[in-house]
């Protein structure tokens, strides 16, 4: 149980990639870390591209960042909803700039890329949005798991073993 008594975070909005969102809250769990799921709004339900629901448990305004080592950010649609909001995207910055880890798998670098926190950054995403993100500063990369200091980035579903595999070998460092 690596992330006993530590804290993570998984961002949520609309049309979340299911696998995206679900496997990295139960690996999450299973390691010990308690768990915020962060929406726009605190209690509400989202829904993802498969139909499963998450209820949001907190929302940007009342996180303290310095109690998190981890955020998720899931793909999917939903990070296009996300960073209509500022204050996720502030959170984003937010745990970027207090050296957090911050894992993004699959369209999730769009908030990276919102976030601004991408500039001399080597990254991987889902192949689509690769131009967003070398436009956003970074050096993309075709590659299951790609770490660049605290950020980890994914491409797919099929990459959630070693994307999860290095976020929390990573907490451990």
């Amino acid at each position: 149980m690596l992330l006993k008594n530590k804290k993570a975070a998984i961002l949520v909005e609309n049309i979340f990639n299911d696998h995206e969102f679900w496997y990295p809250y139960y690996r999450l769990l299973e390691e010990g870390a308690e768990v915020e799921i962060i929406g726009p709004e605190k209690n509400k339900k989202y829904t993802g591209k498969s139909g499963t629901t998450t209820v949001s448990t907190s929302w940007p305004g009342e996180i303290d960042v310095q109690e998190f080592v981890i955020l998720i950010i899931p793909g999917g649609y939903a990070p296009d909803h996300m960073r209509r909001h500022a204050n996720m995207v502030g959170l984003v910055r937010d745990f970027f700039d207090q050296e957090k880890i911050i894992g993004a798998i699959c369209h999730a670098g769009w908030m990276l890329a919102s976030a601004d926190i991408l500039k001399g950054k080597t990254v991987t995403s889902f192949f689509a949005i690769r131009d967003d993100l070398t436009n956003a500063g970074a050096k993309w990369v075709d590659r299951e798991v790609c770490t660049d200091g605290k950020i980890v980035t994914s491409r797919t579903p099929d990459d959630l073993p070693a994307f999860l595999r290095e976020i929390i070998a990573l907490s451990g460092k």
